[in-house]
């Protein structure tokens, strides 16, 4: 019954760690902060990224869940549905918490890593909260599938664009596409 909350769990953690792993390396990291000067522009590319690729992870489990595709089902406990929005408001909710204790908040005394996990993590819980934000309004289960849904995608676009326009990243992602395609050009050139 807990499988698809795994694979969630599993997919967001493995998203979070490669995108920190790509900051990691001195060529992306050096492109990222060339092109998103501004820290808090950053840290809103950050969790504009856990926010987009969250949605698409929940909402493909979701609709699997739905059609009894493969291994992924609802979650039960002790009969009741936990809906992935509650693991986007505990997550919320930890994020907050640590922001309020001064946990990765991106200042200059706090911990770069802490600051680019704090974001992405949150991110990833907007995106869980947000795609059953029909569910918000309409608390019962048969909304999710349903015409009174599409407000949950209206949340999320507006959401996403509110990040997005918070962000102007654009230069970063222009150049960041530019290095991955010649550096597999003169890797291919290598062979």
């Amino acid at each position: 019954m807990l499988a698809r909350t795994w694979l969630l769990g599993l997919s967001v953690l493995v998203t979070v760690a490669v995108v920190l792993l790509l900051l990691h390396n001195p060529k992306v990291g050096e492109l990222f902060h060339l092109h998103v000067r501004d820290r808090p522009k950053r840290r809103l590319l950050l969790a504009a990224i856990g926010f987009f690729v969250t949605f698409g992870v929940a909402r493909a489990m979701a609709f699997a869940a739905y059609r009894n595709a493969g291994p992924f089902h609802y979650v039960y406990i002790r009969g009741t549905h936990i809906h992935h929005l509650v693991w986007g408001i505990l997550l919320l909710l930890a994020v907050g918490f640590c922001w309020l204790i001064e946990v990765g908040t991106g200042a200059q005394s706090s911990s770069l890593f802490a600051s680019r996990l704090m974001s992405l993590l949150y991110g990833v819980g907007a995106a869980l909260t947000l795609d059953e934000f029909a569910i918000w309004l309409n608390v019962e289960e048969a909304v999710y599938w349903t015409r009174r849904d599409l407000v949950s995608l209206d949340a999320v676009i507006l959401f996403g664009a509110a990040l997005l326009i918070g962000i102007w990243g654009r230069d970063f992602l222009k150049a960041l596409g530019l290095e991955l395609w010649h550096s597999r050009r003169k890797h291919r050139q290598t062979r």
